[in-house]
C-alpha cells in the first residue's frame, strides 16, 4: 500500500473541498484533496454563485479572471405566478461587490479554482481517488484508506476533512448522529434549448399543482421541475406525453420545445434530502458542506453555504495546523461559527417546502398569492430582505488568512 503525509487531507473535490484546499494551500500549509471521478464534469449541479461567494473570490483576487468565463447575470429575481409576474429580490440591495447571482456551471468553477490552487507548491490534487475508509489510532482519526486506480493508498493527516457530500461515506463510518429535517419534495432535472437572441427574465414558474425554475446556461436552460417526494415513478407510469405537457403548461415559454425530451433518460432524479450532523467533527476529523448539512434545492444557496465552511474553516484552523493537529477545541469553535447560520436557513428552507411548495404541489386550481409575495411586488424596498438572506446568508465569511510569502 502506497503512504502519503499531509498536513491535512481533504475527502471531497466539490466546493467545499476545493476552496478549503485553495485555501490552505494559499496560506502555505500542505494538503491533499481527494476527488473520485477522473474529471468535475457533472451535469445536474448547482450552477448559482452567489455575492457572498463572489466576494470571497474578490478578496482573494479571483474575482475579474471568475467573471470571465461564460456566465449568465441575473441582478434580480422574478417568478411567474398563476400567470402573473412577479417581483421578488432586487440584488442592487445586496453589500460586496457583485450585486448579482452568476450562473456557471459548477465544473467551471471548480476547475478554475483548482487550476490556480495547483500554483501553490502545498496544494496536492488526485483524481479517481476516493475515501473509503477512517484511520484511527487511540480514538482519533489520522487519514484515510483511499482508493486510486485498483490501488490503495493510506494518507496520514493532522487533520482529515470530510467534504464528501450528502451520501458521506466518511459520514456513515463516523458513527456520528445525523438530524433529519425532512423533504417533501424531489426535483427533476433537464435542460431544453434557448433560442437565439431569447431574453428571459422569469426565473421560477408556478402554476396549479406545479413548479418549474429555469436556469439561463447561455446557449440552453438547465431546468428544475419540483415533485412530490418519491413522485417520480408515477410520472413515468403516465408517460412522456403527459410530461411534456406538464412542462409547458407550468411554464409556456417552454412549450414549444419540450419535444427535445426524447425518452426518460433526458431527465435525472435528484433526490432531496435536509439534514445535518448533531456533532460535526470527532478528534482529528471535521465534516463542512452537505457531509455536515444537506441542504434543500430551495434558494440555491448550497454551494454558497459550503463555501462559507471552507471559509470559516481556513479561518480558525490554519494557525493550529501550523503547529500540527488542531485539537478538539479548535474543531468545536469551527461549528460553533457555521451552525448556527446553517440552523437558521435550513429552518427557513424546510417552512418553504411545507408551507408553499408541497401547498402548490397538492393544488389542482389556483390557489391565493401569499401576502408577503404581494407586498415585495407592491414595496420594493422590500425586496432588500430576500435579498440578503439569499444573496449574502446569515453569516457571511471574509478571507482572513494571509498568502505564504
Amino acid at each position: 500500500m502506497k503512504e502519503l503525509t499531509t498536513r491535512c487531507c481533504i475527502a471531497g473535490g466539490g466546493p467545499a473541498g476545493i476552496m478549503l484546499g485553495y485555501l490552505l494551500a494559499r496560506a502555505g500549509i500542505d494538503v491533499i484533496v481527494l476527488e473520485k471521478h477522473k474529471d468535475f464534469f457533472r451535469d445536474f449541479r448547482g450552477d448559482t454563485v452567489h455575492p457572498s461567494t463572489l466576494t470571497v473570490l474578490h478578496e482573494l483576487g479571483l474575482l475579474d479572471d471568475f467573471l470571465k468565463l461564460p456566465h449568465s447575470e441575473i441582478h434580480a429575481l422574478s417568478g411567474n405566478v398563476f400567470g402573473h409576474v412577479f417581483q421578488l429580490v432586487d440584488l442592487k440591495y445586496v453589500p460586496g461587490p457583485c450585486k448579482f447571482v452568476a450562473f456557471i456551471p459548477q465544473w467551471d468553477l471548480l476547475n478554475f479554482l483548482s487550476d490556480r490552487a495547483k500554483r501553490f507548491p502545498g496544494f496536492h490534487l488526485l483524481m479517481e481517488t476516493e475515501a473509503r475508509a477512517l484511520v484511527e489510532e487511540n480514538g482519533r482519526t489520522t487519514g484515510i484508506i483511499a482508493g486510486s486506480n485498483g490501488d490503495q493508498l493510506r494518507i496520514s493527516a493532522d487533520l482529515t476533512v470530510a467534504a464528501d457530500g450528502r451520501t458521506s461515506i466518511l459520514r456513515t463510518q463516523s458513527g456520528l448522529e445525523v438530524l433529519e429535517l425532512g423533504a417533501p419534495i424531489d426535483v427533476l432535472w433537464f435542460r431544453l434549448s434557448k433560442r437565439p437572441g431569447e431574453e428571459h427574465e422569469t426565473f421560477g414558474n408556478i402554476a396549479a399543482g406545479g413548479i418549474l425554475v429555469a436556469i439561463d446556461r447561455l446557449e440552453y436552460y438547465q431546468c428544475a421541475l419540483v415533485i412530490k417526494k418519491g413522485g417520480f415513478d408515477l410520472i413515468r407510469s403516465r408517460g412522456l406525453d403527459e410530461f411534456r405537457q406538464t412542462v409547458g403548461r407550468i411554464a409556456p415559454f417552454l412549450s414549444d420545445r419540450v419535444g427535445e425530451l426524447r425518452d426518460w433518460n433526458d431527465i435525472k432524479l435528484l433526490t432531496v434530502a435536509v439534514n445535518r450532523l448533531k456533532q460535526w467533527h470527532k478528534p482529528g476529523l471535521l465534516f463542512i458542506g452537505d457531509a455536515a448539512h444537506a441542504m434543500s434545492p430551495v434558494g440555491g444557496i448550497g454551494i454558497n453555504l459550503a463555501i462559507q465552511d471552507a471559509v470559516a474553516a481556513s479561518n480558525i484552523l490554519t494557525e493550529p495546523l501550523r503547529r500540527g493537529a488542531p485539537s478538539e477545541a479548535d474543531l468545536a469553535r469551527f461549528q460553533s461559527r457555521r451552525e448556527e447560520p446553517t440552523v437558521r436557513t435550513q429552518a427557513l428552507q424546510v417552512f418553504i417546502q411545507d408551507k408553499l411548495l408541497n401547498r402548490v404541489l397538492d393544488s389542482t386550481q389556483r390557489i391565493g398569492m401569499p401576502f408577503a409575495f404581494r407586498l415585495l411586488n407592491w414595496i420594493p424596498i422590500l425586496r432588500a430582505i430576500p435579498a440578503r438572506t439569499i444573496g449574502v446568508g446569515f453569516r457571511p465569511e471574509h478571507v482572513e488568512t494571509k498568502a505564504a510569502v
